[in-house]
């Protein structure tokens, strides 16, 4: 499974993250973890720091992002195992792997005023691509993400 967000296309950054030539990959254990969707946002947030992410607003976007696909795994797949974060010069790749082999799927059509189904709309809405894969003996669901350029001086 893999998708795009053709109607809402970014612009390419114009200023690098600061990372290590060839990028930096981060990764979190979840499984076993208390409060794994807590300890995803502080994982990504001191990521996002370190690498100077060019906008607050879109990092804020991304530590949402983030915790809703930990969350996901935590509610639809027993638990996430792991969230990877996987930064390269115009791109960063978010991944949260669990134990279950279901593939998620959006619930059509989103609902805004009914509780429940609003994870992977949120993903969508946020991600330029995302998609999900088997991986060990569940999945691995991904979202990546084009940093965008900070308007302030």
């Amino acid at each position: 499974m893999n998708t795009s967000r053709g109607a809402l296309d970014r612009e390419p950054a114009v200023r690098s993250l600061v990372l290590p030539p060839g990028g930096q990959r981060r990764s979190l254990r979840l499984a076993g973890l208390p409060k794994p969707v807590a300890r995803a946002r502080e994982f990504t947030g001191t990521a996002l720091a370190d690498w100077a992410w060019p906008t607050s607003d879109q990092g804020r976007d991304i530590v949402l992002l983030v915790a809703e696909l930990v969350a996901n795994a935590l509610l639809h797949a027993n638990g996430p195992l792991e969230l990877v974060l996987d930064a390269r010069p115009g791109r960063l790749r978010v991944e949260v792997s669990d134990g279950s082999a279901v593939m998620p799927e959006p619930r059509l059509p989103h609902r805004p005023g009914v509780p429940g189904g609003h994870g992977l709309f949120i993903v969508q809405q946020t991600a330029d691509h995302w998609g999900a894969e088997p991986y060990g003996t569940g999945k691995r669901v991904w979202a990546e993400i084009t940093p965008l350029v900070d308007p302030s001086p």
